[in-house]
């Protein structure tokens, strides 16, 4: 499915009115035909001479002409006597079009941030001018038809004059970042104004059917509020603004619905808070003046952001503390899971933290922090061995459920968690480091195996526990691990900055090397796919017994090359089942990208970020300007599609490609800590209203308990957790260069 979706802003004047004639030749071409064949015989004559003569020029970006009504804009816009789209008679070449498809002029979409008209004529107009107007459009049709605007087309020149930004020979130097991000931007207003246009407010988008579906009876505002930090990040005022009407106007949480209390923690308290630390800190992104200090809308994001906070508290009353699946927004009733036995998942349960704490921070309130740092507690005094735990725990005890230990869905985020709890708070809440450590030092002696015969390295599963049969199989959710890796060793800062530190060690040497071969093994999920994008699961071949993370090993290439046929050696290493070639626009790969670019300064991850950036646009671009759709099958070409545009689509993968390939200095990883959403907090001392209010009960080496531990600590409960004073706050204090970094203790 070679179609180029910025196309439209790059292509002369007559082909923009090819393509946009041809996308409204669908449904009438028959009609145009005949008319066409008509105005070539009545003015043959009239054809050379106009060709040679024709002086008018076609507005850059013409919409498509079976795009819905955009209301919000012809509200805006359809009030002006001179640009207004009304029942007035329109003069002019697209008042002909208009007329000619059976349109009114009406309903004519317009672009939100590049609105286009003519002046309207307020008097009838002459039987020569019509003529004449007739006769221009006449000539147009038949220029069209020639040119073969009206005739099917192959896909090798959709490919040639659709792509060709994508298929011009690329030199290793000279290369525009800047340039490459703008093609990112525009990949994500494409996306947006697909949904803005075909399923505005919706949760769900559907690109290809061009619908959208609730996923509540109002709707939570799932895609427009993931997004809400991107649009900013990009400078898309208009659309902004657009989203932020509909926050103040619809989006209500009043509703006897039960929604996933991790999703909708990460997803939309995330989007919200990210959004106010955004516009407050840099209020000169997408600057919005309903959002200024004194404002009427100041303190939408956070007012909003609190509501949804108190009703998913309501989640947190179990007897453990450990959060229910899911809660009812109306009732703010805790509700167990359906599924699992009713265990709720440790990654869903223990990945709240960073947004709750941030917002105790921002309003005083401690029972927030209280809240989420409990689960933690409780979590942590199952005293698992080596820092790995189960996938499932019951909120009625705070025990886990079964032994399936894995670093893929529903075990992913806990550890990224524990890391970003520590740089959080600036490095002032070393349990979470410790904690850390321990998990990582336990996955590296668990989970890392190497593959056969190339040796790629796979992290993978221990389905039966840690003493029980290894499964070489890694979600594209592991993928998050590589990036989250070097964050922990550097703290943020690069590489080479880290290794100047007294801290800097051993340990954290191998740990950058880990995140490198973890960073190469994504990538390969990525090339041993047709597409060029990754599968949701792979498996690799391993050995029998397989090789232990501590075994002596040769890395393979980086180049990943293939023969004429597409085979190489190193695909071998690669086992994609049928059941799991779909590809649903995830983001951890590129996140990892992201970090290991940011943190090494080696071009090759941006480069492969261009190339995978490439392979989206190529494969799930949708016609019609309907923007980018996840993969069924994403191992064959053409792909088979899947008509679903995630939400994180737009808020985790084009915001992670287009801080790939932006400056260091938008977001440095020194100064904030991003969500497992992808959405960017501030880091923050905690000063005299935050303590961390738990410790750790006594364990052996391995992490397990010590007998005599438990009846020596405290219960639950017991233990005051937090003691704050409820006076609003802004997060502006910041840390310290010496706090950051401090001499004698681990980044």
């Amino acid at each position: 499915m070679n179609r180029d979706p910025f196309n439209l802003h790059r292509k002369p004047a007559f082909n923009i009115i090819r393509l946009t004639a041809q996308h409204a030749a669908t449904e009438f071409s028959q009609k145009v035909i005949q008319a066409g064949s008509q105005a070539y015989e009545t003015s043959k004559q009239a054809v050379e001479a106009a060709v040679e003569d024709m002086s008018f020029s076609i507005p850059k970006d013409v919409p498509s002409f079976s795009d819905p009504q955009r209301q919000m804009e012809n509200k805006v816009w359809g009030s002006s006597g001179v640009t207004a789209r009304s029942n007035a008679h329109n003069g002019g070449m697209m008042s002909g079009v208009s007329d000619f498809f059976g349109k009114d002029k009406s309903d004519l979409p317009m672009y939100k941030d590049k609105p286009y008209s003519y002046a309207a004529s307020r008097r009838k107009q002459p039987a020569w001018r019509r003529k004449r107007n007739l006769g221009i459009f006449g000539i147009i049709l038949v220029i069209l038809y020639i040119m073969g605007a009206f005739g099917g087309s192959s896909e090798e020149k959709k490919t040639k004059d659709g792509w060709s930004w994508l298929r011009k020979p690329e030199s290793k130097s000279g290369i525009d970042w800047l340039d490459r991000r703008d093609q990112v931007k525009e990949a994500f207003v494409l996306s947006w104004d697909s949904y803005e246009r075909y399923a505005w407010g919706y949760d769900e988008f559907h690109p290809i059917s061009k619908k959208g579906k609730q996923m509540t009876p109002k709707g939570m505002g799932w895609i427009i509020v993931d997004a809400l930090d991107t649009l900013m990040l990009m400078n898309l005022t208009s659309r902004l603004t657009h989203a932020r009407e509909w926050l103040s106007t619809k989006l209500d949480y009043e509703q006897d619905q039960e929604v996933n209390t991790f999703e909708t923690t990460i997803r939309m308290l995330g989007g919200l808070l990210s959004a106010h630390y955004l516009s407050t800190e840099f209020p000169e992104l997408a600057n919005v003046k309903d959002d200024d200090e004194g404002a009427p809308g100041e303190d939408l994001y956070l007012e909003k952001a609190k509501d949804l906070a108190d009703r998913l508290m309501g989640a947190f009353d179990s007897p453990s503390g450990i959060p229910y699946a899911s809660v009812n927004l109306k009732t703010l009733a805790g509700v167990p899971s359906h599924d699992d036995g009713g265990a709720s998942s440790t990654a869903e349960a223990a990945t709240l933290q960073l947004e709750l704490k941030y917002l105790s921070k921002l309003t005083g309130e401690a029972f927030y922090w209280e809240k989420a740092e409990n689960v933690i507690k409780v979590i942590d005094d199952n005293g698992m061995e080596d820092g790995l735990l189960p996938i499932y725990i019951y909120a009625h005890d705070g025990h886990f459920r079964g032994s399936n230990i894995r670093l893929g869905s529903r075990g992913d985020s806990y550890y990224e968690y524990l890391i970003k709890q520590y740089l959080q708070t600036s490095k002032e809440e070393p349990i979470y480091e410790e904690l850390w450590d321990e998990s990582l030092a336990g996955v590296r002696k668990h989970l890392i195996t190497y593959s056969e015969p190339s040796q790629f390295t796979v992290l993978a599963e221990r389905p039966d526990g840690l003493h029980g049969t290894l499964s070489p199989k890694m979600d594209h959710l592991v993928c998050f691990m590589a990036g989250t890796i070097a964050l922990g060793a550097t703290g943020g800062i690069s590489e080479a900055e880290a290794k100047k530190l007294p801290t800097w060690s051993k340990k954290k040497e191998e740990e950058m090397q880990l995140a490198r071969e973890l960073t190469q093994t994504c990538w390969g999920m990525y090339k041993y796919m047709a597409t060029g994008l990754a599968a949701e699961i792979t498996h690799f071949h391993v050995g029998n017994p397989p090789l232990p993370g501590s075994a002596p090993h040769k890395l393979p290439s980086n180049k990943f090359e293939t023969d004429e046929h597409g085979d190489a050696e190193w695909k071998k290493d690669f086992d994609v089942k049928p059941a799991d070639v779909h590809n649903l626009q995830r983001p951890e790969t590129v996140e990892s990208l992201f970090y290991m670019w940011r943190i090494t300064g080696d071009v090759m991850y941006r480069e492969w970020g261009w190339e995978m950036f490439k392979a989206f646009v190529n494969y799930t671009a949708v016609e019609d300007n309907g923007g980018f759709t996840s993969l069924a099958n994403a191992n064959t070409i053409p792909p088979h599609t899947k008509d679903n545009m995630e939400s994180f689509w737009l808020a985790e993968t084009l915001k992670y490609f287009y801080l790939l390939f932006s400056p260091n200095d938008l977001l440095p990883l020194d100064q904030v800590v991003i969500n497992t959403e992808a959405h960017p907090f501030p880091r923050f001392r905690l000063g005299p209203l935050f303590k961390t209010g738990w410790k750790r009960k006594p364990r052996g080496s391995d992490g397990k308990i010590l007998p005599d531990a438990s009846a020596a600590s405290a219960e639950p409960g017991q233990e005051k957790v937090v003691k704050v004073e409820t006076v609003p706050q802004k997060v502006d204090e910041k840390p310290s260069a010496e706090n950051e970094h401090p001499a004698g203790h681990a980044s």
